[in-house]
């Protein structure tokens, strides 16, 4: 199914058993253009949520996870959560939302060797992975996956087959990204591996909330209450797992934001230097320079 409008919940008459109930009949698309949406309580299937413009705000187990666009968020079945936005422009969303059985069989493809998918094509293992729900950058395949189904979907109109092999791939990509997230779970320092799972998740919401929150004027007491890890082991782990520290984290992400508002804005330095979150112009022209090699306004001169 495909949606180029979010639901109004708050619409009278609006049936929220209706609507939740097509998640599990479906693969979902929404491509929708919105300044104003909210729901506080949804149970979900497995889902991407990403946007192409603007910012999204999700809760996930009590924490507040923005997304912004170059970002997505999976979110795993049956989990609750909440989506909100507030924007004084339009914000272009695009989620997807896996039908449990069409995700569990892209999954056992990508368990399976070609030898036992060949002997036993339609033996699906009914289980998906729980994913690590976090944000990740959207990287150059991931990009193309999901321009390409905008795209179809823009020219062709909704076509079950069309989209469901778009999914597959895009469904792939997720597992690989996966994947990726338990080999990044196995550089934690710890021997059983609950442990470093479970210190993973929890270094993944001190990420997150850097992401969310860089233009706050964060602590490490702030981020490792959140994370529920104690400064130290904050530190210390957060430095094996990212290969680097929460603050050169905080630092690198304030960076990039102000990279783009260089590039595509007139914006002054001094408007820049605290919409990302740095405290005075000349904090933030110092990193700057360390980081792109020349001062800000000769960054937008070659720009």
């Amino acid at each position: 199914m495909y949606f180029k409008n979010l639901p109004d919940h708050s619409a009278p008459g609006f049936d929220e058993q209706l609507h939740f109930s097509k998640f599990k009949k479906h693969n979902i698309v929404f491509n929708a253009l919105s300044s104003k949406s909210r729901c506080d309580d949804h149970v979900g299937c497995l889902s991407l949520k990403t946007v192409l413009s603007g910012e999204e705000w999700y809760g996930v187990n009590k924490r507040r996870i923005a997304v912004r666009p170059g970002q997505f968020l999976v979110l795993n079945d049956d989990q609750n959560y909440s989506c909100n936005i507030d924007a004084a422009g339009k914000v272009r969303v695009l989620s997807v939302f896996f039908k449990k059985d069409f995700a569990a069989s892209v999954f056992s493809d990508a368990l399976y060797s070609e030898e036992t998918s060949l002997d036993r094509p339609f033996d699906i293992n009914s289980s998906v992975p729980e994913f690590f729900q976090t944000l990740n950058a959207i990287d150059a395949p991931l990009n193309r996956q999901l321009g390409g189904l905008v795209s179809d979907l823009e020219t062709y109109g909704y076509n079950d087959w069309r989209v469901d092999e778009h999914l597959v791939f895009t469904m792939r990509h997720l597992i690989t990204v996966h994947k990726t997230e338990l080999r990044s779970a196995g550089r934690v320092a710890a021997i059983k591996p609950q442990t470093k799972t479970e210190i993973h998740k929890r270094l993944c919401i001190a990420r997150d909330l850097l992401h969310s929150s860089f233009t706050d004027q964060l602590d490490l007491q702030t981020i490792s209450t959140e994370a529920c890890l104690s400064v130290p082991q904050l530190v210390r782990q957060f430095k094996a797992v990212f290969q680097t520290t929460p603050h050169q984290y905080l630092t690198r992400i304030r960076l990039a934001h102000a990279n783009g508002l260089l590039k595509h804005t007139a914006l002054p330095v001094h408007e820049i230097t605290w919409m990302c979150g740095f405290a005075d112009t000349s904090a933030f022209c110092r990193a700057f320079k360390t980081a792109y090699g020349v001062q800000p306004l000769a960054f937008r001169a070659m720009c």
